[in-house]
């Protein structure tokens, strides 16, 4: 009895002891695991995380080298800044080989290629300065087809135009930014419409803004008004009543009518003639500048996507 109760301790404090090892080398291979698990998580995370950055928030591309990345920071913060408030998208591209294209194909096939633009309609537009071509060129995606016009292009190229002569091409990307914004606030001009020359075909704009909205509800309600204050008038028949008094006053007094002869001669008459002339027009087809309507020429990209835009060369 004595050596088997001496027994039951020692093989308790056996288990206790092997079973305390077991748990901390479980606890050690825990946390070994986790820190693999972390740097596991932590490479597969940063790589699309990394990729994402460089391909979906990127929108300056300078293959030409025009720019130092001080520079290119402060356009790519503007241009976010720009598609934040527009919710289309903005790139900005140089080159200083068109591989052989025009620079409205070179541009329109690295918009179409590279994925961008917002919506169903991939709207957005892209500024290429082009030094093959030497040429400015503004292509124009969806949405921005309507604000971007054929003359709102041409004053937003002639504003960059001496910017690039003189070899300031940062500033002429400065200047397409802040006027692109600003036709952006200046909203869809009046009568816009989209034209291809290619197939004739004419897309106008049509929309209702809230405040034709509210000034037609405002013309509405006023003529619906005057319509039943005038039944309401007539319903009173308070002239009936009038015309009844005066009748009966007259036959009190023995009132009597007396008509005359009257006669309307014509004395003279005269015919004048005059040639009023045709209005002429002033300012460049496609409509005014800010405020005014204009065409939007579009045409059909290799990738068969539909652009508008236009070009300077320098």
């Amino acid at each position: 009895m004595n050596r088997g109760q001496e027994c039951m301790p020692e093989a308790a404090a056996a288990g206790t002891e092997d079973q305390g090892s077991r748990e901390k080398g479980m606890r050690r291979w825990a946390g070994v695991l986790a820190v693999f698990c972390l740097v596991f998580w932590g490479i597969l995370a940063g790589a699309p995380a990394s990729a994402w950055a460089e391909t979906s928030d990127r929108r300056v591309f300078d293959q030409a080298g025009l720019w130092n990345q001080e520079e290119i920071s402060r356009l790519e913060s503007r241009i976010r800044e720009l598609r934040d408030q527009m919710k289309m998208d903005v790139v900005l591209v140089t080159t200083s080989d068109a591989q052989g294209k025009t620079s409205r194909d070179y541009a329109d096939d690295f918009y179409d290629q590279g994925g961008f633009g917002t919506r169903k309609d991939c709207s957005g537009v892209l500024y290429l300065i082009d030094l093959d071509n030497r040429e400015l060129y503004i292509s124009t995606s969806g949405a921005m087809i309507r604000f971007l016009t054929d003359s709102r292009i041409g004053e937003t190229l002639d504003h960059g135009y001496d910017l690039a002569v003189a070899g300031d091409y940062k500033g002429a990307a400065d200047s397409f930014l802040t006027d692109t914004g600003a036709w952006y606030r200046k909203g869809i001009p009046g009568g816009q419409y989209n034209y291809d020359p290619e197939t004739g075909k004419i897309s106008r704009y049509r929309r209702i803004s809230l405040l034709e909205a509210v000034m037609a509800l405002a013309v509405a309600a006023g003529s619906a008004a005057l319509v039943c204050m005038n039944v309401k008038k007539e319903y009173a028949m308070e002239a009936v009543r009038s015309q009844a008094s005066n009748f009966l006053m007259a036959y009190r007094a023995d009132c009597r009518f007396a008509l005359h002869n009257q006669h309307d001669n014509l004395v003279n008459s005269f015919t004048t003639q005059a040639i009023i002339p045709r209005p002429q027009s002033t300012g460049r087809p496609g409509g005014s500048s800010f405020g005014g309507g204009g065409r939007s020429s579009t045409h059909t990209s290799s990738g068969g996507r539909t652009h508008g835009g236009g070009g300077r060369r320098f």
